[in-house]
């Protein structure tokens, strides 16, 4: 019997980034936990490489004009939408059979609430004693929205460490609940106490995460045990589009080093993880403590062949040469730089600085240290025009970097969902607050915003290809002929001449049909008039080129 289950719910959409899901934050609510004596298990829905295809919900059914065709080709996106995970029913009967007075629910993400709902209702359908708390950024935002539904006994607004083991001493042995920081429940008279947010001030006081409730052998990348770190919580920005930033009640704070490094030495030693992703929204905006920890994560684990991302992306300003050889030097081998946009009027929409020239210099010396490096852009913001975004997609053409375009959607708390709500512009339910989902139609509309995304894989493949001809690797694919990889690479390069001579962006089905996307041909044509003035640049580092070269001379 388990006293407390802290449940990671399923996801529904069109895709999952399953190397993004390990559950941090609830193993830092275990941990809180145990130390006041409660015994407690995570369930995971996620932990597993279990999808099925289900049904479009009617709400989307318009993305089908741009997602309903199954394409193998390299500028294929979506088409199935599907639930990742265990079913609500395995989760209800193991909380069922975990026997859990309690039982806390992840509600991280607005678009995904409906799935948590499910699980509320099937813990509840097998474990109907038990009380169930919702935690995370929706019930934050949202604190009367999530307690109308009855599944749903409790919720708490921000960080869980100080307020579960408060709420689970109160049910156990009788307690004033009204005095938990944070907390929302209805009253007798079936009004809601509503807590302001809370939040730990002091982030070295919290326990390390139970690293031993996470699923290290699910969650690998490349063969190696993965694990997440977060040296720091909020932001120390005000961007617009983002609920940690501007209006955010949980405040910039930061870890010693000598806690982030305790941490690490407990998953590296004890749990034998090589990879290590910092999820922080801002990790290196202290340079000096940055480096501080690059230098004693080399001193202490040189030789332990970590590899180290900072996946949530990296504030090029923060960066210089000498702090980006200290990176490669402890374990970095990408570097994922947050470019926002090259639009100085959007960027002025955004409240985010200009960082070109930052961006380049970075990119200048990942080259020079052998990274890779990723270019992170955002289109489809409101007021934000395609061809601001199709710029931004030229300028990275022209550099050794990866694109990386995200599709605008309205993060509730940020001042950006603010102005969605002005221009009326937010979307008709929750569940349509995602990328996916092209939730914002505004100065760009929903077909512009699919063809960057397509533009943007076509740009990726064309670097891809002049990776392939800079490293001479004719006589590997000749020798690799056959596989899927390279037959998907021969569609792409089919269909890549054909969008070069007329604009159309096509896609071939798995039984070999050619068909086109529905696409912006303006947008389309632009682009191609663009390239021809610049040279598109691959994005591998010159030192993966000079190691791949000397694999094949051997």
């Amino acid at each position: 019997m388990t006293d407390i289950l802290l449940i990671q719910p399923p996801v529904r959409d069109f895709y999952l980034t399953a190397k993004r899901t390990i559950p941090y934050g609830l193993a830092c609510i275990a941990a809180a936990l145990r130390v006041r004596g409660f015994s407690v298990k995570i369930l995971d829905a996620l932990s597993t490489s279990r999808s099925r295809i289900i049904d479009l919900p009617v709400e989307m059914e318009y993305l089908r004009q741009f997602y309903g065709r199954p394409d193998r080709s390299p500028f294929g996106l979506f088409h199935h939408y599907r639930h990742f995970g265990y079913s609500f029913e395995h989760i209800g009967r193991s909380a069922g059979d975990s026997g859990a007075f309690l039982v806390g629910i992840s509600a991280l993400f607005t678009p995904y609430f409906s799935q948590v709902l499910s699980v509320a209702e099937a813990v509840k359908r097998f474990n109907p004693a038990c009380r169930i708390v919702a935690g995370g950024h929706h019930p934050t935002a949202f604190p009367e929205l999530t307690m109308e539904h009855h599944a749903i006994d409790f919720a708490i607004r921000g960080e869980g460490e100080v307020s579960m083991p408060l709420l689970a001493r109160a049910l156990k042995n009788g307690g004033d609940i009204a005095s938990i920081p944070g907390i929302v429940f209805r009253k007798e008279d079936g009004s809601l106490h509503i807590g302001e947010p809370v939040f730990s001030e002091d982030l070295d006081r919290l326990l390390p995460p139970a690293a031993d409730l996470i699923d290290n052998d699910f969650y690998q990348r490349k063969h190696k045990k993965s694990a997440v770190i977060t040296a720091s919580r909020g932001c120390p920005m005000k961007c617009t589009y983002c609920s940690l930033g501007a209006g955010s009640p949980l405040p910039f704070r930061r870890r010693s080093v000598k806690s982030v490094m305790d941490e690490i030495g407990t998953v590296v030693t004890r749990y034998n993880v090589r990879f290590l992703d910092f999820e922080d929204e801002n990790l290196s905006f202290d340079k000096k403590w940055f480096r501080h920890l690059l230098k004693e994560i080399d001193r202490c684990f040189n030789g332990y062949g970590l590899e180290l991302r900072a996946m949530n992306g990296l504030l090029p300003v923060t960066l210089d040469d000498a702090t980006i050889h200290a990176m490669q030097i402890a374990g970095f081998k990408t570097l994922n730089l947050a470019l926002g946009s090259t639009s100085l009027i959007q960027l002025s929409r955004f409240n985010r600085p200009d960082v070109r020239k930052s961006f380049d210099l970075a990119l200048k010396s990942a080259g020079k240290y052998g990274m890779d490096a990723v270019g992170y852009v955002i289109a489809g913001a409101p007021d934000q025009s395609a061809e601001e975004s199709l710029d931004d997609l030229i300028f990275l053409a022209a550099r050794r970097v990866l694109a990386g375009i995200s599709i605008f959607y309205p993060a509730p708390g940020s001042r950006d969902y603010e102005r969605c709500r002005a221009l009326k512009i937010l979307p008709d339910t929750f569940s349509l607050m995602r990328s996916s989902a092209l939730p914002v139609s505004h100065v760009t509309s929903r077909r512009e915003a699919v063809t960057l995304l397509r533009l943007g894989r076509i740009l990726n493949f064309m670097k891809f290809l002049a990776d392939m001809e800079n490293s001479n690797t004719r006589a590997l694919r000749r020798n690799g002929a056959g596989t899927p990889s390279d037959v998907r690479t021969e569609i792409g390069k089919k269909l890549l001449d054909m969008f070069l001579i007329d604009g159309r962006i096509r896609g071939q089905t798995p039984d070999g049909a050619i068909f086109e996307h529905d696409v912006s041909m303006r947008l389309t044509h632009r682009f191609i008039g663009k390239l021809k003035v610049i040279r598109v640049r691959g994005a591998r580092s010159c030192l993966d080129q000079y190691r791949l070269h000397h694999t094949q001379l051997k």
